[in-house]
Formats: C-alpha cells, structure tokens, sequence
C-alpha cells in the first residue's frame, strides 16, 4: 500500500530491516504490561510478519510508523479485527504501540489519527473500535483527542492466551458519520469509576 504521510511521520509497510525494532518494544514489559506482557524475539518476528500479510492482503493493517526521514520505525498503528470472540465483535480495531523512548510525544495521536482517516475514506469502513485495559489511562487520552466515543456500557473481560490473565477493558468508538481529527488542544478524558455492565470475552 501507499505510505501514510503526516507532519512527522511516515506509516508504511513492514520490510525485514524492521524487525530488530520491533523486537525491541515487544520485548519492552512496559510496552507490553496491557497488551498480553513481553514477547520474545521469535514471537514478535512471527507477529511483523502475519502484520505484513495481512497488510498484504487486506490494502490495510498495522503499519510500521518511522519519523519522516528516517528508516527505524518508532512503533506500529493500524486497522484489523480482533480474533477474539465478544459482545461487539466482529469489528473493524484501532490499535498502537511505540517505543518507550519516544513516549509522551503526541506520535500515537498524529499517527492514529492519519489511520482513522484512511480507513474511513479509503478503505470504507463505517465504524471503527479501540479498546484497552480499563487502567491504561494514558491509551484512552489519545482515544479522547481522536474523537471516540467511550462506550459505558460496553466495558468487557479479556482474556489474553488461553489460562491467561483476565483483564477488565473499555471500549471507545468512531463513527464515519460525525468524525473529525483531533483539535489542536488535547481533550481531556474522564474515565467514571462507577460499575457498567461488564462482558466476558469468549
């Protein structure tokens, strides 16, 4: 597919240069804690290369994201759908994931944002989901500046692996309809603390 150009940023399709990068963050516990914990190098290879595939196959996927002018990527943002079985899917998914170092530097908004764009023109979709663990506050401020939507009713149980961890999630959605990029000031995101009915993924 055709690299996804933004202001800083460049999102493109995998090459096998990329993959000491990646091993890097997926090896990273603090990149990993809420995506199912740490990978090893032949994991993360084998997950590069279904990413390559699909991206492949589909004209759409999780894109490795490089700064512009540069070859390394940063981390990785794109559309798919979860292989897990719940009360919203099937789905089409946002998702990201970025090297530690380069936290806290609006990469994950900017190149999410481009994303969200492709997949509502290019691609088609109509509605577009991200989902994370419900203590992952720094995830759901960038859902919050890309105009999604909280789902209050939508919070879920994932289960990441078979006898793994059980983690209470949130959902947020996009629609094509009413979407916009994000405004240049940050929104801030209220995360309620009271119960909303809680689903178990399958």
């Amino acid at each position: 597919m055709t690299p996804i150009e933004t202001e800083r940023l460049s999102l493109r399709q995998w090459r096998r240069g990329d993959l000491p990068a990646a091993r890097s963050w997926h090896g990273s516990e603090r990149v990993m804690r809420q995506l199912g914990g740490a990978l090893g190098a032949s994991a993360s290879d084998d997950l590069v290369q279904r990413w390559h595939g699909e991206v492949d196959a589909l004209g759409y996927g999780m894109l490795a994201v490089c700064r512009r002018g540069e070859a390394v990527p940063i981390g990785s943002v794109g559309l798919g759908r979860p292989a897990f079985e719940c009360h919203f899917t099937p789905c089409d998914e946002i998702g990201w994931r970025f090297s530690e170092d380069v936290w806290g530097m609006g990469y994950a908004t900017e190149a999410a944002a481009a994303v969200l764009r492709d997949g509502f023109t290019r691609v088609g979709m109509q509605e577009i989901v991200a989902f994370t663990v419900a203590d992952h506050i720094a995830s759901q401020r960038v859902m919050a500046r890309l105009g999604m939507r909280r789902d209050l009713g939508g919070d879920f149980i994932r289960h990441f692996g078979s006898g793994g961890p059980a983690q209470p999630s949130v959902l947020w959605r996009a629609q094509a309809a009413d979407f916009a990029p994000p405004a240049g000031a940050a929104a801030e995101v209220s995360v309620p603390m009271a119960a909303a009915a809680m689903h178990a993924v399958n």
